[in-house]
């Protein structure tokens, strides 16, 4: 293996696991273990895969690919032991139902998010919770430019009418 290319992962893995670890428990709707074992499992497969990568897009967006990947997978599996298992039919989505009695803000804004459609959710936590550019994102997640700002306004469309009760009332006076 190139060892320019195993020093740059080093670096990779020192200054990305706090923000993959970020990332991936945003993704999977706030599960701190399961962030962390996403991660991990991220960064293992980077590692293992490091010489199939061809240089043709930065390393640190081919690894968020395989994080994005990974975290899909996990819930995808976890979905999987929840129905095996009879706990209830969650939707593979991740989707839940809304807790009316709780009166965390912070968590009513996830469950929002969580309930978007995948590459709306993907799309929205990238660019607006990780800092992710509109390239960056779509050079991540393998889609074109136009189908990530898409994304991003119906994920945008869709928080705002799903929290439109929070916005504070219009005074009528007021033009």
């Amino acid at each position: 293996m190139d060892a320019d290319l195993e020093r740059r992962f080093s670096r990779l893995v020192a200054e990305h696991r706090d923000r993959a670890v970020g990332l991936a428990w945003r993704l999977l709707g706030g599960d701190s273990t399961a962030a962390e074992d996403v991660a991990q499992e991220a960064f293992l497969r980077a590692y293992r895969g490091l010489g199939k990568f061809r240089e043709e897009a930065v390393l640190f967006t081919w690894f968020y690919r395989i994080l994005i990947n990974e975290a899909q997978r996990y819930r995808r599996l976890r979905w999987l032991r929840r129905r095996v298992a009879d706990e209830g039919a969650e939707d593979p989505t991740g989707a839940r139902q809304q807790d009316p009695g709780d009166p965390g803000l912070r968590r009513r804004v996830a469950r929002a998010i969580d309930r978007l459609p995948r590459g709306q959710r993907e799309a929205f936590i990238l660019v607006y919770l990780e800092g992710f550019t509109i390239q960056e994102t779509a050079v991540t997640t393998g889609k074109a430019l136009g189908t990530i700002k898409s994304h991003l306004h119906r994920a945008l469309k869709s928080l705002r009418a799903e929290l439109d009760d929070l916005r504070p009332a219009q005074d009528p006076n007021r033009s």
